[in-house]
């Protein structure tokens, strides 16, 4: 599938031309890792040493909807080598041992599984969503809820199959409004060999029949989308982003958005304003955030002509897509990888740029009221990434203004650290090393892939580290 190399960019940003530096800005004074005390040590997910004996783990989603009430999910392989999909559960601000997704030993018989995605409406009450291989090596989607604390079982997304006819789906994104009401998207192939974008809700516990995102095949005459990111402002009320290819630029990708409204999803359409300046053609929705019905946000980026790739932000406001704008400051070389609202016109956006030396940068950007400010260079993080290669993966905000960011920075080429950084009233502290991580990252390849935040400053986070002996292993990290 095209598609996976540009939802894959960001395991290549070191191969990123070269770009304008952007400006970097914190507060004056400000210490260099303000805010680090109030997140505790990383540790490895409890129960993760008995599940990884294959060495291969990592969190890729956390999902927070209370203070030191959390989930997280991701992968790990198994003695035989075979990649399965786990879930684990922070209670009261103690994470339990983590489990094999229930289901999934019965569905993932061809060995290779993953949860992709976590979300929280209520403490105890979540949902995720990935893939697993079946008997007959065909990839499968899957979705799974909690219930008052309980997993349930997991099971091929309905309607899947009847779509899935060349054997290649999965979900991308999920996002729960409020307990059993969520939405989830990803994308299938076709009997024909096309990659197709779908979309499916789940209603007062039950998910409904999975369907191709209405409009998306008629703008993917190239026969390859997918849905990338689903955020729900309320239930019923989503949005979700992504990419299609069309015949007349067969190499080259479009952005869209789709939106739900009292359960009913209306028509994707490219992102407006993203045809006249997308003329080098790689654009894609990376991530949305809804922070009430019909007012959500969009990130990714598109290829201007004779240029690299450039971060933008689109707004919908009272269910009505404006026109995307680059952001201030951001640069080229680069995307938004990540989208978090607080409240209508209160977010805050962060990715990845190339600098004039060709070295990647990690950057936020924050809108207050509506107005999106400049775009920096994550404070703490010139000094950190000595090795050239930073990189923000997730920004989480709990309120206007206040939201939590991380990601990962090379100490030399190849060998990285995991971070987190910290925006208190509007104004970002310096990052620094993800606290505990010194330790666990012997192997020197660590990276935090996710950030989730209940109310300010309490949030959670996880990743990945090396050990000394080349295994990688899941962490979670909380603040408080």
């Amino acid at each position: 599938m095209r598609g996976r190399r540009i939802v894959t960019v960001l395991a290549g940003a070191a191969a990123l031309l070269c770009a304008a530096p952007l400006a970097v800005s914190a507060a004056p004074g400000a210490p260099a890792a303000a805010g680090a005390v109030a997140w505790g040590k990383a540790i490895e997910v409890p129960g993760m040493a008995a599940l990884n004996t294959g060495g291969n783990a990592q969190v890729t989603s956390v999902s927070c909807a209370t203070s030191g009430n959390c989930s997280a999910g991701g992968i790990y392989a198994d003695s035989s080598g075979h990649r399965q999909a786990f879930v684990a559960g922070e209670t009261d601000g103690t994470w339990g041992t983590a489990i094999e997704v229930p289901g999934t030993a019965a569905l993932n018989t061809g060995g290779i599984a993953s949860v992709n995605s976590v979300s929280c409406a209520s403490a105890g009450n979540c949902s995720a969503g990935g893939y697993y291989l079946d008997s007959s090596t065909h990839q499968q989607a899957f979705v799974v809820g909690e219930t008052d604390g309980t997993w349930g079982t997991a099971i091929e997304v309905p309607g899947t199959a009847a779509l899935n006819l060349g054997g290649t789906a999965e979900v991308r994104s999920v996002s729960c409004a409020s307990a059993g009401n969520c939405s989830a998207g990803g994308g299938y192939r076709t009997s024909g060999g096309g990659y197709e974008a779908f979309v499916v809700s789940e209603n007062n516990g039950t998910w409904g029949t999975a369907i191709e995102a209405p409009g998306s095949g008629m703008l993917n005459t190239g026969g390859d989308a997918v849905v990338s990111s689903v955020s729900c402002g309320a239930a019923g009320n989503c949005a979700a982003g992504g990419f299609y290819y069309t015949k007349i630029t067969p190499d080259l990708s479009q952005a869209f958005v789709i939106s739900q409204k009292n359960g009913t999803w209306g028509k994707a359409i490219e992102v407006p304003g993203t045809a006249p300046v997308n003329s080098a053609g790689t654009a894609t929705v990376s991530s949305v955030s809804c922070a009430s019905a019909g007012n959500c946000v969009a990130g990714g980026s598109y290829s201007p002509s004779g240029g690299d790739s450039q971060p933008f932000v689109a707004s919908e406001t009272d269910g009505t897509w404006g026109t995307a704008a680059a952001l201030s400051g951001a640069g080229e070389g680069g995307e938004v990888s990540s989208v978090s609202c607080a409240s209508a016109g209160n977010c805050s956006a962060g990715g990845f740029y190339s600098d004039s030396e060709g070295n990647v940068q990690a950057f936020v950007a924050s809108e207050k009221n509506g107005s999106w400010g400049t775009a920096i260079e994550v404070p703490g993080t010139a000094t950190l990434n000595t090795g050239g290669d930073a990189v923000l993966r997730s920004v989480s905000c709990a309120s206007a203004g206040n939201c939590s960011a991380g990601g990962s920075y090379a100490v030399t080429p190849g060998h990285s650290r995991a971070f987190v950084a910290r925006e208190t009233d509007g104004t970002w502290a310096s990052a620094f090393e993800v606290p505990g991580t010194a330790a666990l990252n012997t192997g020197a390849n660590a990276s935090l892939s996710s950030v989730s935040c209940a109310r300010a400053g309490t949030c959670a986070g996880g990743g990945f580290y090396t050990a000394g002996h080349g295994a990688t292993q899941g962490f979670v990290v909380s603040q408080s």
